[in-house]
């Protein structure tokens, strides 16, 4: 649903609660900036890059940025890295691995890991949908992927997926059963989110994600989680869970590693024609948009970005999560609440 995610800007009837002192985030704006990923330290930063290494890191920079797009190849090529992708990512491939080089060697190198987490769980909701949606339309969660990336092996270690019955708009416009795939039969079969969660729960509590192991969720945009996950919710009158109030934005992510500005540049086909790859499987199948969407999260590790939590929910609110803040991992999941 990641062409109609974007229509869905347009009219938010996302359910809003008291306002936080924070600064709110416009779901329907894609920011992209430094967050943490400086090439070369700021006249303020002195103190803290005063090592002659960073000087280097900023002379193999500029001279990468001098680079052809053949000479880049070339260059990623003698050191067994991946050629494909746009100039700007195979720039950013190669600098990254120039800068983890000369830090590996430094005595400045702090032993920081590659990934703030062991695993993430990439999430891609399919939803009911109409081809031209009534300004208070509430989209009810009628897939219920999750792909899950264990980030030491840098691999797709495991998916669960289940379809879910709708309760309010029980029978799926043509639109939708064209769009997604899903047909009215499957859900029709099909339990009600609540006791899907459940099993979604249990999937997450057998993997011992929060517990044994520090984990995040991971979507393709904020609208999984701050209008899908938020209305059904609403709809099947229980409460948000907490495991999924913070998670990584990959658009954000993206786009801030990259250095991307332009909106349409991040999505999902566009994050996957930049970086080289193609779409496998079949688009708006919620599974295999997630397996898609993981892939370009494996893709981006392995180019060295330390993808980290940068958006969450709080009492309705989309808010973001300065790249300053504490990581932390998402909480033990449990089943959920009645609002009752």
């Amino acid at each position: 649903m990641k062409d109609q995610k974007e229509n869905f800007c347009i009219k938010d009837a996302n359910m809003k609660s008291s306002a936080e002192p924070e600064k709110e985030v416009k779901p329907c704006s894609q920011k992209s900036g430094p967050e943490g990923d400086r090439e070369t330290p700021s006249p303020s930063d002195r103190g803290e890059f005063s090592d002659p290494v960073y000087k280097e890191i900023a002379l193999a920079n500029g001279h990468i940025n001098r680079m052809t797009k053949d000479e880049l190849r070339s260059k990623l090529s003698e050191l067994k890295l991946d050629t494909r992708g746009v100039k700007d990512v195979l720039k950013k491939r190669l600098k990254t691995y120039y800068k983890k080089q000369k830090l590996l060697h430094s005595a400045v190198a702090s032993g920081a890991t590659d990934t703030y987490y062991d695993y993430i769980c990439v999430v891609d909701f399919e939803a009911t949908c109409e081809e031209n949606n009534p300004p208070n339309f509430l989209h009810e969660i009628i897939e219920f992927p999750m792909v899950l990336i264990n980030t030491r092996t840098m691999e797709i270690e495991d998916t669960f997926q289940e379809y879910v019955r709708p309760e309010l708009n029980t029978q799926l416009s043509d639109f939708c059963i064209q769009l997604t795939g899903i047909s009215q039969e499957m859900v029709n079969k099909a339990d009600v989110f609540p006791d899907v969660l459940r099993r979604v729960v249990s999937w997450l509590q057998e993997k011992e994600l929060g517990t044994k192991y520090k984990y995040a969720v991971l979507t393709d945009g904020s609208w999984d989680m701050s209008k899908f996950l938020n209305i059904q919710c609403h709809v099947s009158q229980i409460r948000y869970p907490q495991f999924a109030k913070k998670w990584i934005n990959i658009r954000k992510s993206y786009g801030n590693f990259y250095k991307v500005v332009p909106r349409m540049q991040t999505k999902l086909s566009s994050m996957l024609e930049n970086l080289g790859l193609q779409y496998e499987g079949r688009p708006h199948c919620g599974l295999d948009d997630a397996r898609n969407i993981a892939r370009i999260a494996l893709r981006m590790l392995q180019d060295g970005c330390q993808l980290r939590v940068n958006e969450r929910m709080h009492a309705g609110q989309l808010l973001s999560v300065p790249s300053t803040a504490p990581v932390e991992g998402a909480p033990p999941p449990f089943n959920p609440c009645s609002r009752k």
